[in-house]
């Protein structure tokens, strides 16, 4: 069994009476309810600006009577400070676990202890595993094959792909990806996801960029106009978020000047050159 170490991403777990209902009206994923922690699905989410714009994102999965959520170590201050305020007088305990627990990856066999499958839509990356920091001497210590993995699914990450607050729900996926409960009640930033699936607005997209030479934050050019940047690149790949609309002919499409190969993700439902029907 292999399992990768993904240390760029910060755990917290969250218990007590009113845990569930603090995420649920918080965030826009449906959370578990229940789980053991031994396989469950865990759910995609988002904390969302008031403004829709993305602050953090991860996964929450259920074990041992707490949700345990990952996020990318560079909003892990202000989501915490966040979802403190959000708690008021909530029976929750938030617990950073920043110090003693890992967040690992594992595909070619399920890991013992809590692990939770990682699923976005039809997606089945593999498993979310969680363990004490002594218990991971043993995990690979490189996360190039699990960036390599969801680069080539087309799952955009905060922090690896595109900064806090700067990127819609729609604009990652997120509406495609089980990311969230359009039948819930209100949560933070709710009334522009809601608006921009009823009005069709999403003009921004994931993408997946091939022939990459060079870092992330590379413009992605098509027609002389800038669709786009490149996040993270392993071997010469990227998932970028790109306007549809300015990309008319991907053969024509350039990054760093030179040309490179765009592609779908397998789950999009959406084609370049789409124009929405109004700006978001």
């Amino acid at each position: 069994m292999t399992i990768h170490l993904r240390a760029d991403r910060a755990l917290f777990r969250f218990s007590g009476p009113d845990a569930h209902r603090l995420l649920n009206d918080v965030v826009t994923g449906e959370i578990p309810s229940e789980g053991n922690g031994d396989g469950d699905v865990a759910a995609a989410w988002a904390l969302l600006s008031p403004q829709g714009k993305i602050l953090a994102e991860g996964l929450a999965g259920h074990a041992e009577d707490a949700l345990w959520l990952d996020v990318h170590q560079s909003v892990a201050d202000d989501f915490f400070k966040r979802m403190k305020m959000y708690r008021l007088r909530a029976q929750v305990v938030i617990d950073d676990l920043r110090e003693t627990h890992r967040v690992g990856f594992a595909q070619d066999a399920e890991p013992d202890g809590i692990r939770h499958t990682d699923r976005m839509g039809p997606i089945d990356m593999g498993w979310r595993a969680i363990a004490d920091v002594e218990a991971t001497g043993g995990w690979v210590q490189d996360d190039a094959f699990y960036q390599g993995e969801r680069i080539a699914c087309g799952i955009a990450h905060l922090g690896n792909d595109f900064p806090a607050n700067d990127a819609f729900a729609h604009d990652i996926g997120l509406d495609l990806l089980d990311g969230i409960d359009f039948a819930k009640g209100c949560y933070v930033g709710q009334e522009v996801v809601s608006r921009m699936k009823h009005r069709g607005t999403a003009r921004r997209r994931p993408v997946i960029v091939s022939g990459i030479e060079g870092e992330a934050g590379q413009a992605v050019m098509a027609n002389g106009r800038e669709a786009g940047t490149v996040g993270q690149v392993v071997d010469g790949r990227a998932v970028a978020i790109v306007r549809l609309d300015r990309i008319t002919d991907p053969a024509a499409v350039t990054v760093g000047g030179r040309p490179v190969h765009i592609e779908l993700p397998v789950w999009a439902n959406y084609r370049l050159g789409d124009a929405a029907a109004e700006d978001d």
